[in-house]
């Protein structure tokens, strides 16, 4: 059964299968994980998933430069699939380069609408919070990606140049 859930430690050994699908050195979108998270460990894992939680929560201090965010992983029968987050708000980086939203599926679940179906999900979320449009980029050629951002109503505002690659623009009204 699909399910969008918040990360979990009871999930750790799924997790790792996930992470070493996409190999070393891919960027893995919308799991939050930072080069300094150690994941490996159970200790380190449990770490790593008390900060994505710390990261939603208004009373919890925040890292400079980071944003609140709302992690979820996409299960179905205790395997993770992907990872979406949305972020509450954007900062200069995020405006230029990231958005409101980061998602990905790992390689063998991919074409299947997870992150369509995901995404529909973390637009409720958007709403919940109050935002009125939300950001979402992509790599201009991530066909699969834009075209999840266009089935949600996303109007293509630009196609820019970027710290990180040359990126899509798209905004959403939840």
């Amino acid at each position: 059964m699909l399910e969008l859930i918040a990360p979990t430690v009871r999930l750790h050994a799924a997790w790792l299968e996930a992470h070493d699908e996409w190999g070393p050195g891919v960027h893995e979108d919308g799991f939050g994980l930072l080069p300094s998270d150690e994941v490996d460990s159970p200790s380190g894992f449990a770490a790593w998933v008390t900060r994505l939680a710390d990261e939603s929560e208004p009373a919890k201090p925040q890292d400079a430069g980071r944003v609140r965010c709302t992690y979820r992983w996409i299960v179905d029968s205790e395997r993770v699939l992907g990872g979406i987050a949305l972020r509450h708000e954007l900062n200069d980086f995020l405006l230029r380069v990231g958005g409101h939203v980061g998602y990905g599926i790992r390689p063998s679940a991919r074409r299947r609408g997870l992150a369509t179906w995901a995404l529909g999900r973390m637009l409720g979320e958007a709403r919940a919070l109050g935002l009125d449009r939300v950001l979402i980029t992509c790599e201009v050629d991530n066909i699969a990606s834009a075209k999840t951002i266009e089935h949600h109503g996303g109007v293509l505002e630009d196609v820019r140049d970027t710290e990180l690659g040359t990126a899509r623009r798209y905004w959403i009204k939840p």
